[in-house]
């Protein structure tokens, strides 16, 4: 295996799909900032966002990538559970 596929092992993204497109879904951490999320396991995945939640491999550069210019967007990995906001929208915690 190459050594950047062992320093950088694939993770699951949550994302949405809509008219056969995978966009990624953004999360707020308590503080307000923006943020992506991504599992180490499907088990992780679901404790957290359920069962439902869609998902796709990445990488964590992948991810990282993908989320640069987008302006503060941070990425958590394993996030302890989510919170529901007081506009009904889930917030990474």
């Amino acid at each position: 295996m190459e050594s950047s596929l062992v320093n950088d092992p694939p993770l699951l993204v949550p994302v949405r799909s809509a008219g056969g497109v995978l966009g990624l879904r953004l999360f707020r951490t308590p503080a307000g900032d923006r943020t992506a999320v991504a599992f180490t396991s499907r088990d992780r995945l679901t404790k957290v966002l359920g069962g439902d939640q869609e998902w796709t491999w990445l990488c964590g550069r992948a991810l990282r990538g993908m989320v640069e210019d987008l302006g503060g967007v941070g990425v958590v990995v394993d996030p302890a559970g989510t919170v529901e906001s007081r506009d009904h929208h889930l917030r990474a915690a």
